[in-house]
C-alpha cells in the first residue's frame, strides 16, 4: 500500500468505515425480507433503505448531529439501491433466504453496534449514552424492517437472544474503555462479543430465562 492510501486509511473515521459496511449489510438484510414478501424493485430499495439507515438516523436524531450522516453523503443511499438490486436479481438462487438473512443479520449487528459505540464516544458523551446510542444503532433498523414487514421482530422474539447481544457488545466496549486507551481494540471487543452471543444463538439455541405467567396467590 502506498503513502497516499496509508494517509487515506488514517484519515478515515473509524465511525465511518462502520457506518457503511453496517448500512450494506443491513441493506442486504432488508431486501431479503423485501424478496419474502415478494415486492418489486422500488419495494426493495424502502426496505433495504429502511432497514440500513433506521437505527443511524434514529441515533444521530438523538444525538442532535446536524446533518444525519446518510443526509450529509447521500452515496449511503446509492450503496443501499446497488444492493438492493443485487438481491432483487439474486435472492432466488438461495436455498434458504431466511436462515441467510439470520447470520448476515448477525454480521450486521455486530458492526452496527460498535458503529453507534464509535460515534457516540467521538462526541464525548458518557458510558450511559454510550450504551443505549450502541443498542438503538444496532437494534432498531431491523425492528422497523419487521415491524413494516408485517413480522416479528427478530428484537423481540421469543428465544432469540438479540437485544441482549447488543447490550452485551456496548457494555463490552465500554469496559474495555477503561483499559485501553486505543478506541479501535475496544471496538473490536464489542464486535466480537456482539457477534459471538448472536452466532452461539443461532448455532447453539443460547437463550436468557424468559418470564412465566404463574397463578396468584391466594391467602
Amino acid at each position: 500500500m502506498n503513502a497516499e492510501a496509508l494517509s487515506w486509511v488514517a484519515a478515515f473515521p473509524i465511525g465511518a468505515a462502520l457506518d457503511y459496511t453496517s448500512v450494506l449489510i443491513f441493506a442486504l438484510t432488508g431486501a431479503l425480507v423485501a424478496s419474502r414478501q415478494q415486492l418489486d424493485l422500488v419495494g426493495f430499495i424502502f426496505i433495504a433503505a429502511l432497514t440500513a439507515v433506521g437505527g443511524g438516523t434514529l441515533r444521530d436524531l438523538l444525538l442532535g448531529r446536524d446533518p444525519v450522516f446518510w443526509v450529509g453523503q447521500p452515496q449511503y443511499i446509492v450503496l443501499i439501491a446497488f444492493a438492493a438490486v443485487i438481491v432483487f436479481f439474486t435472492a432466488h438462487f438461495l436455498e434458504s433466504r431466511y436462515r441467510t438473512l439470520l447470520w448476515l443479520d448477525a454480521a450486521a449487528l455486530a458492526v452496527a453496534v460498535p458503529a453507534g459505540v464509535a460515534v457516540t464516544m467521538n462526541l464525548g458523551h458518557g458510558p450511559i449514552t454510550v450504551l443505549i446510542m450502541g443498542v438503538v444503532t444496532g437494534t432498531f433498523g431491523g425492528l422497523m424492517r419487521d415491524v413494516v414487514c408485517n413480522e416479528v421482530p427478530l428484537v423481540i422474539k421469543q428465544g432469540e437472544l438479540y437485544l441482549s447481544c447488543a447490550f452485551a457488545g456496548a457494555v463490552a466496549a465500554v469496559i474495555s474503555k477503561q483499559f485501553i486507551d486505543q478506541m479501535l481494540p475496544c471496538l473490536l471487543i464489542c464486535a466480537g462479543v456482539t457477534f459471538a452471543l448472536r452466532a452461539g444463538t443461532l448455532r447453539f439455541g443460547w437463550a436468557l430465562p424468559v418470564y412465566k405467567a404463574r397463578p396468584p396467590r391466594h391467602k
